[in-house]
């Protein structure tokens, strides 16, 4: 298991706006929520209702739910159009391996970033290769998101991009 709190620390601070596709039950997103504070915000987007209903059950429990947007995805798309621009640090840990158009969701993470932004990319080595990794960073790479670092993250494959 990874600790959240040394995956986004270095990344995330009190009044951002920040973005997780795929947050499943909320692992992160939780960890996520108590660094923004109370006048950040956390935009969790998942294709499954069941995850992002167990999601806000955590986050009322944490305490933490005011400060968490759940959203549904829209097929390929993530459906944030709102916030484009507005967005500080986007995580995808472990989730990029699992959407089929990866280009969709990089263009979405991109239009969401605000110039300067960051996106923290980790998948699992044991689920994906490094050159499907590299393939994904390409993708990334294509709209608009530049490599800035390549951090370690135990048995994951990492990358910080950032929005230029």
């Amino acid at each position: 298991m990874h600790d959240p709190a040394a995956v986004v620390g270095p990344f995330v601070s009190e009044g951002m706006v920040v973005l997780e596709p795929g947050p499943g039950m909320g692992f992160f997103t939780l960890e996520l929520a108590r660094r923004v504070g109370p006048k950040g915000r956390v935009i969790a987007v998942d294709v499954q209702p069941k995850m992002l209903e167990g999601l806000i059950k955590r986050a009322k429990k944490a305490g933490v739910a005011d400060r968490i947007q759940t959203r549904l995805s829209k097929g390929e798309r993530l459906g944030i159009e709102d916030y484009a621009g507005r967005v500080d640090f986007a995580l995808a840990f472990a989730m990029v391996h699992e959407v089929t158009n990866t280009a969709a969701l990089f263009a979405d993470i991109h239009n969401a970033l605000r110039p300067g932004g960051k996106l923290l990319v980790a998948e699992p080595v044991g689920h994906v290769r490094a050159e499907a990794f590299a393939e994904s960073l390409d993708r990334a790479k294509d709209a608009g998101l530049m490599l800035e670092s390549r951090p370690s993250i135990r048995r994951s494959h990492a990358a910080v991009l950032v929005r230029v």
